[in-house]
């Protein structure tokens, strides 16, 4: 017995020994099956580079006057600073028009926002749940519209609301941004995964009506779909720029995109109001407008990140 203990005692230590041996070599060989991949590296600094550089000189150049623009490197400041000098005169130019532009601009994005996103939600909650005659051809409409460029509804959209004495309100902005065929269609993909039927049925059997199921439950469950509809419809109203630029006659109506182009051609031109650093104030002008954007994203990035893979995976 003891013979037969003392024989199997090393074997057993070996097997032990190589077992640890195998272990640690293969935690050694992990790590290098993680290798780099050079070009995808910089094809990743590339991509950098194209988002943040105009970010970079935008910053930069809002520091700058306007001779200091064209005199000076564009990616480096200038040797007298004036960021907060620019700023101030951004806001007091023409009578403090800027602000004025900024409230228009706020109000045109989030009435539009806001408004989109509910009728995006509601549109693609009922061609997710509900059957009814046509809702194949409708739901096609609606892909098909997605492939019509807005620029090309301009012209007729302008028509229509001159006809109906809408031209040169904010209504003639806020109400051709309530209609989003992506943001239904987002909405309707969303909508099918992420509001169960079961729970829609022990509602139903619950004495619930269908407008107070919509409003109670599944809005909550399409919030994060909700948010990235809002998003996209913000970022799209607050930048557009040919929709109020052939709605819109009076100044103090404009956006900051079209009022910041009036200055810039203000400048070009030396028209009444032009002053020698114009180009600095539009630049300037410029970088503030992204601002509430950038905050924007930074405030609802989480739920826009879970909308975008909770609406892409079925459960």
């Amino acid at each position: 017995m003891s013979t037969t203990t003392s024989a199997t005692a090393p074997a057993t230590g070996e097997s032990i020994t190589e077992a640890q041996k195998g272990t640690e070599t293969g935690a050694r060989r992990r790590p290098s099956s993680r290798h780099r991949s050079t070009p995808l590296t910089i094809a990743m600094l590339a991509a950098l580079a194209y988002f943040l550089l105009p970010l970079l000189w935008l910053l930069i150049a809002s520091t700058k006057s306007t001779q200091d623009l064209f005199n000076s490197f564009g990616l480096w400041f200038s040797r007298s600073p004036r960021l907060l000098t620019n700023i101030r005169d951004t806001f007091t130019q023409d009578g403090g028009v800027f602000a004025h532009w900024l409230l228009n601009t706020a109000v045109y994005a989030i009435v539009s926002a806001v408004g989109a996103a509910l009728l995006a939600a509601a549109g693609g909650y009922g061609f997710a749940k509900f059957r009814f005659r046509g809702d194949r051809a409708a739901f096609n409409l609606v892909l098909g519209a997605i492939m019509v460029p807005t620029t090309a509804l301009a012209i007729p959209t302008y028509l229509l609301f001159a006809k109906a004495g809408l031209v040169n309100t904010p209504w003639a902005i806020i109400l051709p941004s309530l209609v989003n065929p992506f943001g239904l269609y987002l909405m309707r993909i969303y909508a099918a995964d992420a509001v169960p039927d079961s729970l829609l049925e022990a509602a139903r059997i619950d004495g619930a009506g269908e407008a107070r199921i919509f409003c109670r439950i599944a809005l909550r469950l399409l919030a994060p779909g909700l948010v990235t509809v809002l998003l996209f419809t913000l970022v799209a109203t607050w930048n557009n720029y040919f929709l109020p630029l052939i709605m819109l006659n009076d100044p103090k109506l404009y956006p900051i995109t079209v009022g910041l182009s009036s200055w810039a051609a203000q400048a070009q031109n030396g028209g009444a109001g032009a002053s020698s650093d114009m180009l600095a104030l539009v630049v300037t002008g410029s970088l503030i407008s992204i601002i509430p954007l950038v905050a924007a994203f930074l405030l609802l990035q989480r739920y826009w990140q879970s909308g975008l893979a909770n609406g892409s995976v079925k459960h």
